[in-house]
């Protein structure tokens, strides 16, 4: 469900600390999910002829420790930037807030999007790179997708992170992660680079 942008800035506890106990089996079976629809969907965005050698998708283990709580730093009058696209082409977005957050104890933060023109917000898009980023991981940078709070409180999940679309197929148009939001560290969670 939509949330509008004015539930975004309540805040009355923390975030909900992780459960361990059945956090690994959930990304898993998410992963085995994603895989059998990458295989079997007509909607798939991996090429029929490619998907014997791109699936079952490569990922980092499983490491809670790179699930970490955040709190969304509200911008002004959501400034809208013209982010670059794998086609040339410049994508409309807004910036709804910076997402403030500890990993590997530095403190870090990521922007996080929504297009151009959103009234009711249903997923926060962030776009990220980081030192791993065309070497272990696809060089144009992964996403995470993350569920507007009503609390201000977050969680960003780097075990969730996964490629844009053109990383499988290059008929796809996908916004690069602008400056900004290209972590100084390696995240070695989430999706791999496709392939070998």
């Amino acid at each position: 469900m939509a949330i509008p942008l004015v539930t975004l800035i309540a805040c009355s506890s923390g975030p909900t600390p992780l459960d361990d106990s059945n956090y690994a089996d959930e990304v898993t079976n998410a992963r085995t999910f994603k895989d059998q629809f990458f295989r079997e969907s007509p909607e798939s965005p991996v090429p029929a002829d490619k998907r014997s050698a791109i699936l079952p998708l490569r990922y980092f283990p499983i490491e809670p420790s790179y699930s970490v709580p955040a709190v969304l730093k509200l911008a002004d009058e959501r400034p809208a930037f013209e982010m670059p696209t794998s086609s040339g082409a410049l994508r409309k977005m807004q910036l709804v807030g910076v997402l403030e957050f500890t990993l590997l104890g530095e403190k870090r933060s990521l922007g996080a999007f929504v297009p151009d023109g959103t009234t009711e917000i249903a997923s926060l898009f962030v776009p990220f790179a980081d030192q791993t980023t065309g070497t272990d991981t696809y060089s144009a940078g992964r996403y995470l997708d993350i569920e507007p709070t009503t609390t201000g409180y977050y969680t960003i999940d780097f075990n969730t992170a996964y490629n844009p679309y053109c990383a499988y197929n290059a008929s796809f148009e996908c916004p690069f992660p602008p400056p900004s939001n290209r972590l100084k560290v390696d995240i070695r969670a989430g999706e791999k680079v496709p392939g070998a």
